[in-house]
Formats: C-alpha cells, structure tokens, sequence
C-alpha cells in the first residue's frame, strides 16, 4: 500500500551522533505512529559525520518506512535545517535535537496550531510560565542572558531562541529561508527575528527540557558566533524595515 503524503516532517540534524542516533530516531518514530494523528515523515540531516553515523542512518531509513536521511558537506545546524526544509513538500515542517533533551509530549500542541492555520511559526520555550527545565547553573545563566540580550539589541517578543524544538509552515519557510544568512546556530534566531519583524504569528509552547550532560556544543564559540549575528541583524535592520509578509 502506497504511504499517505506527510503532514509534518520531522528533522534531527546530527554530526558525530552514532551513539544517540538510533535509539533516538526510534523512540521519535514510536512516539509518532503511536501518538500522531497525521501522517509523518522523519528526516535525518547528517552534517559531514566522519564516525559511524551515516551508516546509522541508513539502517534505520531500511527498518523504518517513514525515515529518510540525506548528508551534507558541511557542518552546521542552519545548513542542515535550510536542505532539509528547502526540500520537503510536508505543511508543516519541524525540528528536534537528536538528544531529544525537549520532552516528547510537547510535539503534537507545537504543531497543532501550524495545522489548523492558526500560527506561522512555533517554538517550544523553556522560560515561559508552566515549562520543567532540569539543567546547570552554567547554561541556565547563558540562555538567560541571551534571550535578555535580543529583547534588549532587537526587541524581540518571543521568550526563548535556542530551544532545539520548532516548527514552521511551509509557506512561511519557503518566504523566509532565502532572508536567512547564518547556516550554523543562529539561524534559529535569525528566523524569529524575521518572522516577528514581518507581522508574523509565533505560538510559543512551554515545555517539558532536560540538560544532556554529553552535549558537544562548545558553549563559548556558539555565544560568540550569536553576538556577531546580532550585531549584524541590527546593522541589517537599521537600514531597512521588513515588509509584512501579505497573506
């Protein structure tokens, strides 16, 4: 029988992952066909792993009929995130980190109002009222301090960027993905600040988030590299006023 075309597609963007990679995939796919009420689609955007991923990957693409995988050259979450969105026909498109650190249960409220029609964008916020977050002093201080920093530098509304759990619709990504620049871990925030500045609705869902204490993510070089997207953004945005997206 032939499969249902995905209302959501999922992507897990992974670099160096072969440990988490598989017991991942399938515990979002379980979740999924057992939770899901639409017809899905995973996919799993290799970032030029050099271990034991791509072979993963493919495993699970032959186990798992609603998984698909593709690989980049280069490394980088917004790249991973701009081939796999730019090439999906699903409405609704989505991702999540591979640790799968957001809880689960939060999936199905953030996309529902992408469905429905109601939002053009969502994210799930760990600084909002009625969100359970488990993580050290350290990184809770960083995000913190981050999200204060673009409220300040470019006043935004949403409460929190970097949460590794969004979705979009896809006429939305379609309009914006060409306006994004950063290909790495600012591509995130660029999105948002975009979308805001065009009158866009972003529907915020508290969640559920537990810190990986295995996480790779070299915390100094990611705030570095979002401090000089900011100071481009404002510089961006001072010379132009974005145009409302015409619905």
């Amino acid at each position: 029988m032939p499969q249902e075309d995905p209302v959501l597609d999922v992507t897990v963007p992974v670099f160096n992952e072969e440990k988490d990679l598989e017991p991942n995939v399938r515990r979002l796919h379980t979740h999924l066909r057992d939770g899901f009420p639409y017809p899905f689609r995973i996919t799993v955007a290799d970032n030029a792993s050099t271990d034991r991923t791509p072979a993963i990957a493919a495993r699970l693409t032959g186990d798992l009929p609603e998984v698909v995988s593709l690989r980049l050259p280069e490394k980088g979450r917004g790249r991973a995130l701009r081939a796999a969105w730019s090439g999906s026909r699903a409405p609704v498109l989505a991702y999540v980190d591979v640790d799968l650190s957001t809880g689960l249960t939060a999936l199905l409220p953030l996309v529902a109002p992408l469905i429905s029609g109601h939002s053009d964008l969502a994210i799930g916020t760990r600084l909002a009222p009625g969100a359970r977050v488990v993580r050290g002093t350290k990184r809770e201080v960083v995000s913190r301090c981050y999200n204060a920093l673009l409220r300040c530098t470019l006043a935004v509304g949403f409460s929190d960027a970097q949460c590794g759990f969004k979705a979009v619709r896809r006429e939305t990504a379609e309009r914006l993905l060409p306006l994004v620049r950063d290909g790495e871990w600012f591509f995130d925030t660029e999105l948002l600040v975009l979308a805001e500045r065009a009158g866009l609705r972003i529907h915020e869902v508290p969640v559920d988030w537990v810190d990986d204490p295995d996480s790779s993510v070299d915390i100094l070089a990611t705030a570095l590299a979002d401090l000089r997207g900011i100071v481009r953004m404002r510089r961006t945005l001072s010379r132009r006023r974005p145009r409302p997206v015409v619905r």
